[in-house]
């Protein structure tokens, strides 16, 4: 039975290879996901542990800070105090931030592709430096800067190129010529780097001079980090932070954090294109064991058990997985090399020298291969063990098959009904009710019970679908829709592995419309600014902008906004909370709703307004008296709530809101935090004019963006899109998977009906309508798979948007366009994939065909 397993495995080697591409695929994207993670984990664990010192100190982490807060620093003294101690070998003043934008000679800041880090640091003499200089002068004074070589290459900088340094300090900007060009000891992740001398980065940088953002030390020979860490302490006391090399490592790996998700994302979409991948298999197994029922059954009547028969199909699955799974690992590292390469084209920079196939991908690679594929041929090997050899013999069916149909349609309706109950549960639940869980459940059941009842179904929506075959096509459409009902088991399967795909990619469209919808129309409705200035590279609006912004003709009014965090207590509760802190004028640009009271009064009578959310949670209502403790405060102070907050708006969602003058009279103005954002109004009749010279009066702040009311839609749009053609590229090699299904099943479902074909051939059949009927049959199939998966996918859509509608997504928009051209599409793939098929089948010889045994 082995060698005949063996032999005939590899005399049907055609039937299998389609099934083969899919186990290759599937392997691919799982064992290239983690060979690329784990490329990306090493280039950083190399760079942390390159550069990392044996202890370093930094200031305790302000946990209340936002983005834009002052930088955080040390005194020089801190140095001083530490470089004497026993155990150091050597200290270091370190400085380095992101607070500042690099301008080229075009007047345009210098950045990123993919958004990378824009770093600056001071340059000092130490063993374990990030770059080493490779040409040029390290720099000497305040003109002077070394620019790292890979930001020199991409952006055609040379030694004594001219740039401009703008830093939200009192140096506003000031003129630097590179001295330098330094080369990264490690491969370069993505940053660039800009080094300047000591003094210039306290002063100018960080507008302080004799600080430092943290002190690194060298530990003298023969004595233990965790040695030195309890010197520093021990001297320093507890304001401030002091770790190892080994937890400055294990910072530096949880800085990355989207190393993790990026793998976890990836692995999920290679568990999809598995599940579709295991229907093509339990498909070509079916059929298979259909096709050889006669040949099995000689098998028994020869002495051969059924579980020799199970076990001989299983063996044909383990040949398959074995070597799939060797040619998936194969592709899967030319899959990481691509990925890396593409990583390097947008700016992340990776070396292709450090990629190795490591065992966990190879035992990875292995045991997705084999065992899907084992599982996935389960089912098929247990119905060719039933086969009795009598039965085998006369062609018949395998016994029980249509009351195991029954069986299976009724738990099918029962899943299904579960899986909507869960659907309709969650839409009425909403995101703080549990909702979120009950449309996972739902997603999830739905799935199982569509699968399971895709035979049934096949039965009635393809007689609905196939209805105008037979008038536009005539017998030739007549048949096309009998041969798709023929088997509705291999129909339900092969659909369903389609269906899987694109009822990811029409859920995931509604909720990207809906989100862009919602965001759009609350705009319409809540903005009434027409412009939006931001900040980039981690910088203020500083007030030099700010009063220009202010003095651009055609404005009506500017109002500037400022993010904090407090501490709120009142009523039954207390904690932190954030707070928006804006101009009076606020309530002219932004129409923010509330249940109760007035945001006006905020702005004039000197009070906070609350989020609904909040308000409930500590059981405080218009009137109550909150005492505030904002950060940056010198003391709490006791403010009434003058109105409470609609929880369903997309700007600004879940904060709260206060004056600039009532934040004044408890924070001192150098505590005060940055301008994050700025509103501006035209005057009636000059939107367009006051655009241009807003614009123009921003010009010499290239980290300032301005953006219209209609540019903040398209960010909006352009953002969804960009996302949702990630989700669909990589839900993509399902579907290139699920048409090897369609594939699959037509091929081996001509060669199964070798007899008919040659009948119909020999009593006039041409070949272009033997063509034609074979098409047809495959359009029908995928419009089959496309109809259920939008179908599900509307649903989950739908579910989903009404769960997120508490959290800004309030209007539900249906993409007709995507969903026609899912449709579109799988007619398409109903075609090409019947390319092959119905070519071979009308290339075959009427006679033979006839005179085949089935």
């Amino acid at each position: 039975m082995l060698k005949a397993s063996r032999r005939n495995f590899f005399a049907h080697k055609g039937r299998l290879a389609l099934s083969l591409i899919a186990v290759v695929l599937s392997v691919a994207f799982v064992t290239g996901t983690l060979m690329f993670t784990s490329t990306i984990t090493k280039t950083f664990d190399r760079l942390f542990a390159t550069t990392a010192s044996d202890v370093a100190v930094t200031p305790k982490t302000d946990k209340d800070a936002l983005p834009g807060s002052p930088e955080q620093t040390v005194p020089a003294a801190v140095l001083d105090a530490v470089k004497t101690l026993p155990g150091v070998q050597a200290a270091y003043g370190d400085i380095s931030t992101e607070r500042l934008a690099v301008v080229g000679a075009d007047n345009k800041a210098i950045s990123n592709a993919t958004g990378g880090p824009t770093i600056a640091s001071n340059w000092y003499v130490t063993p374990h430096p990030a770059v080493n200089l490779t040409s040029g002068q390290p720099p000497a004074g305040a003109g002077d800067v070394v620019v790292d070589a890979d930001t020199a290459a991409k952006k055609h900088l040379a030694i004594g190129s001219r740039l401009r340094i703008v830093t939200d300090t009192q140096a506003g900007s000031f003129p630097v010529t590179v001295s330098g060009i330094a080369t990264f000891r490690t491969t370069n992740p993505g940053a660039s780097l800009f080094f300047f001398d000591t003094e210039t980065a306290q002063t100018k940088l960080l507008g302080k001079p004799g600080v430092f953002t943290g002190v690194n030390l060298d530990a003298k020979p023969g004595t233990a980090d965790d040695t030195l860490k309890g010197e520093v302490a021990a001297k320093l006391g507890a304001g401030y932070d002091v770790k190892t090399r080994a937890q400055q490592e294990a910072d530096g790996r949880n800085s990355v954090g989207f190393i993790g998700f990026m793998k976890y994302v990836m692995l999920g979409f290679a568990g999809i294109s598995l599940l579709v991948g295991a229907f093509l298999i339990i498909n070509t197994f079916q059929m298979l064991v259909a096709q050889r029922t006669r040949e099995l059954g000689l098998l028994r009547a020869l002495g051969a058990s059924r579980g020799q028969i199970n076990r001989s199909v299983r063996f044909e699955a383990l040949l398959l997985g074995v070597i799939g799974a060797t040619l998936g690992i194969a592709s899967g590292a030319g899959l990481a090399y691509g990925l890396i390469a593409l990583m390097n084209n947008v700016g992340l920079n990776l070396d292709t020298s450090d990629m190795e196939i490591t065992v966990p991908a190879v035992g990875a690679g292995y045991a997705v291969g084999v065992l899907v594929t084992l599982l996935a041929a389960w089912i098929p090997a247990r119905r060719a063990g039933r086969i009795t050899p009598m039965a085998a013999l006369r062609d018949a069916g395998t016994p029980g098959d249509r009351r195991a149909s029954r069986i299976r349609n009724l738990i099918g309706l029962l899943v299904l009904a579960g899986g909507a109950a869960a659907l309709v549960g969650g839409a009425a639940a909403g995101a703080n009710g549990g909702g979120a869980a009950l449309l996972g459940l739902g997603v999830l059941i739905s799935l199982v019970g569509a699968i399971l009842l895709g035979p049934l179904l096949a039965g009635v929506v393809i007689r609905v679908l196939g209805a105008w075959l037979p008038a536009v096509f005539g017998s030739i459409g007549t048949m096309a829709q009998r041969n798709a009902l023929r088997n509705p088991r291999r129909t339900g399967a092969t659909a369903a592995a389609l269906m899987i795909g694109l009822s990811l990619v029409s859920g995931m469209a509604v909720v990207g419309s809906s989100l862009v919808t919602s965001a759009t129309s609350e705009m319409d409705k809540t903005v009434g600014a027409d412009y939006i200035l931001t900040a980039n590279g981690g910088l203020e609006i500083t007030q030099e902008a700010l009063a220009k912004a202010r003095a651009t003709p055609g404005l009506e009014h500017v109002t500037e906004n400022r993010f904090l965090n407090a501490t709120v207590s009142g009523g039954t509760g207390d904690g932190k909370m954030a707070f928006s802190a804006s101009s009076p004028t606020m309530v002219q640009d932004f129409n923010v709703r509330t249940t109760a009271g007035s945001l006006n009064d905020v702005f004039t009578k000197g009070g906070i307004a609350l989020p609904e959310a909040e308000a409930k949670s500590r059981h405080m209502v218009v009137g109550s008296v909150a005492t505030v403790d904002f950060h940056g405060g010198t003391k709490p102070v006791q403010l009434p709530v003058l109105a409470i907050l609609r929880d369903d708006t997309v700007f600004n969602h879940g904060d709260g809101y206060v004056s600039l003058d009532t934040l004044g009279k408890t924070v001192p103005a150098d505590r005060l935090p940055a301008v994050d954002l700025v509103f501006a109004k035209a005057d009636k009749g000059q939107q367009d004019q006051a655009y241009q010279a807003l614009k123009s009066s921003m010009e010499p702040f290239p980290q300032i963006t301005v953006k219209s009311q209609t540019d903040y839609k398209k960010l909006i749009h352009d953002q969804v899109s960009s996302v949702l053609n990630m989700v669909y590229g990589l839900l993509g090699l399902a579907i290139v998977v699920a048409i090897l299904g369609v594939v699959n099943t037509l091929a081996l479902s001509v060669v199964e009906r070798t007899r008919e074909i040659g009948l119909t051939r020999a009593i006039g059949m041409s070949r272009r309508k033997t063509r034609r009927m074979i098409r047809l049959e495959s359009v029908v199939i995928a419009l089959f798979g496309a109809t259920l998966g939008v179908g599900l996918g509307l649903a989950w859509g739908v579910t989903a948007q009404k769960v997120l509608s508490g959290v800004g997504i309030s209007t539900l928009a249906i993409p007709v366009g995507t969903i026609v051209a899912v449709f579109v599409g799988a007619a398409v793939v109903g075609l090409l994939a019947a390319l092959m098929p119905a070519f071979r089948a009308s290339r075959m010889n009427v006679l033979r065909a006839i005179a085949a045994d089935g």
